[in-house]
């Protein structure tokens, strides 16, 4: 009998080993330390949560516990975390109830508090985005006040529509007349209310996009803040800086074009072009002539192929040096009016000489000199 006491004593040894809980490792404080230390996990209450069908019930198979996904953080700034500065690990979780950055392998607590910077609503098409933003329109340089100012409007009715009492209204009109007093406070204000609105009129007859409108008004921004304006004409400068974004951002426009359309001399936009340009120290390329092909190709209403003539024409031309020292405009009018003929699509020299703001004799005496330095089999 003690035999057998003996050996059941032996054999409950590893069952006991096999029972015990298994442990995990946290971070514990002793002696003013944070140290690593592995702690028995207490088992939780209730059955566990996972997949199971009826069958591994019944047969009392152990059921697979629940593991959680890991998610992944929100969007951080580009210097954050993304490895566990304890252990190392790059297993991280993101809680997105507590707001918390949790790392995976040793429970460590990363970041706290960590701020949702996305919005509290949903939308799912841009019309419900637009309807739902809430930040406003951008800012603006065209604007004189970069599009940062409150407006009382003129329709003198409330909130539901309906139509404010006469009291009301004397109140509101002379809320309205001060509120206009207030916003130009200073002369430089009062500048970009009659220059701005000149610069978005002269854009808008000269087809010019969004962001040529905007580096222009920055422009002129400068142009004040630096005491150029002064002892120039508003008009001027403003003809000036929409020539010089013209240049800068490959869409040149000529000078006789924007004089035509704001009634100015061209000698006047001219000098104040170069002051600009001089004092702010820009540096514009030179005016590319085939920049205007495009241009005069749809004014002339040419086909592809005769565009493409016409810039391979250019570029030969300008290995040769042929365009050094003469107008742009020129010899790109008469780039398209060889190129014209050469695709079947011939236009009169007066057309071509009417679309370039350029004269007859310019295009002819331009023409002569494309065919015989380039060789070109084509009689006009």
């Amino acid at each position: 009998m003690a035999k057998n006491t003996k050996a059941s004593k032996k054999s409950s040894k590893p069952e006991s080993k096999a029972e015990e809980a298994p442990k995990i490792r946290k971070i514990v404080l002793s002696d003013n330390r944070l140290n690593l230390a592995e702690v028995p996990e207490k088992r939780k209450r209730g059955r566990p949560r996972g997949t199971f069908s009826s069958q591994d019930a019944s047969s009392g198979m152990p059921q697979a516990e629940f593991q959680p996904q890991p998610t992944s953080p929100p969007d951080r700034n580009p210097g954050a975390v993304n490895k566990c500065p304890s252990c190392g690990s790059t297993d991280l979780l993101f809680d997105n109830e507590r707001g918390e950055l949790v790392c995976n392998n040793c429970g460590l607590v990363i970041e706290e508090n960590a701020t949702d910077s996305g919005p509290e609503w949903r939308a799912f098409d841009a019309d419900q985005r637009n309807a739902r933003a809430r930040t406003g329109a951008p800012i603006k340089y065209t604007k004189p006040n970069r599009g940062l100012v409150t407006e009382i409007d003129l329709y003198n009715k409330d909130i539901r529509g309906v139509r404010i009492p006469s009291k009301r209204q004397a109140q509101l009109y002379r809320m309205r007349k001060w509120h206009k007093r207030a916003s130009i406070a200073s002369s430089s204000e009062r500048n970009y209310l009659i220059a701005l609105p000149e610069l978005n009129r002269v854009s808008s007859y000269l087809g010019l996009p969004e962001n040529i409108r905007e580096s222009a008004a920055l422009l002129y921004r400068k142009c004040v803040q630096g005491n150029l304006i002064r002892g120039r004409p508003i008009e001027t400068v403003v003809q000036a800086v929409i020539y010089a974004s013209c240049r800068q951002a490959g869409m040149p426009r000529t000078l006789d074009e924007i004089s035509n359309i704001s009634g100015l001399p061209k000698k006047e936009i001219g000098r104040a072009y170069r002051v600009i340009s001089h004092e702010l120290n820009l540096k514009i390329p030179l005016t590319d002539p085939i920049s205007y092909v495009p241009r005069y190709v749809n004014a002339l209403k040419l086909s592809g192929e005769a565009q493409e003539k016409a810039v391979q024409l250019l570029r030969n031309a300008m290995k040769k040096g042929l365009v050094s020292g003469r107008s742009p405009t020129g010899v790109s009018a008469a780039a398209v009016y060889i190129a014209g003929a050469l695709a079947g699509e011939r236009r009169t020299q007066k057309e071509v000489a009417d679309v370039a703001g350029v004269t007859e004799v310019t295009i002819r005496n331009r023409y002569r000199e494309l065919k015989e330095q380039l060789n070109i089999d084509v009689n006009l």
